[in-house]
């Protein structure tokens, strides 16, 4: 159980894929404007890190590496994740639309978002078993999650901020998440995956 729990703390905090990885960038630019917006996509990309890390390890395990077709891995789990998030956008569209329209193209964006791709390849790179993929993927969703809410809780702030004119907008947004990536390296050391 204590692996299980330094496997979330290492992939939400040490080896975060936002502060440390610097990856899924355009995704958290583009959602953490607004607090709303950032929390249904931590929903969502939470959601879907899980079940595409279980449904990945499963076709990997039973059937890329018995059949040795793991090089096939990147076009098969991409292929995985498109399916599944097609399925959840259906399934927000239906359930909550003022959130679907919010989030508008970045849903649409998951499919092809590097961090839901890098979850399922350093499963199929450590040969985790289906718990720690499971336990991974949902560490690797909180950590992408705590990364949304931090910054857009910021930047609500900073719109009622004296920002400097040419600091206005995207240049402070940057210049916050390389200080907020700067205290994500005091996590680093700490545990390795």
């Amino acid at each position: 159980m204590l692996k299980l729990f330094e496997l979330v703390v290492a992939a939400s905090l040490v080896n975060n894929f936002v502060f440390t990885r610097y990856l899924g960038l355009c995704i958290f630019m583009g959602v953490t404007k607004k607090m709303e917006t950032a929390l249904g996509m931590s929903m969502t990309f939470t959601a879907v890190m899980v079940i595409s890390a279980a449904i990945n390890w499963v076709a990997y395990t039973f059937v890329m590496e018995p059949y040795h077709l793991e090089f096939l891995k990147i076009l098969v789990f991409v292929a995985i994740i498109a399916g599944f998030v097609q399925s959840a956008d259906t399934i927000m569209r239906k359930v909550s639309p003022g959130l679907y329209y919010k989030l508008g193209i970045y849903l649409a964006l998951i499919i092809t978002n590097c961090i839901i791709l890098a979850v399922p390849l350093t499963i199929a790179e450590s040969h985790y078993n289906f718990i720690q993929s499971l336990v991974f993927g949902l560490g690797s969703g909180l950590g992408f999650a705590l990364a949304l809410i931090i910054m857009a809780s910021i930047r609500e702030k900073l719109e009622l901020a004296d920002v400097p004119r040419p600091f206005q907008g995207l240049p402070i947004a940057f210049i916050l998440t390389g200080l907020i990536a700067l205290a994500f390296v005091g996590f680093s050391g700490l545990i390795t995956l």
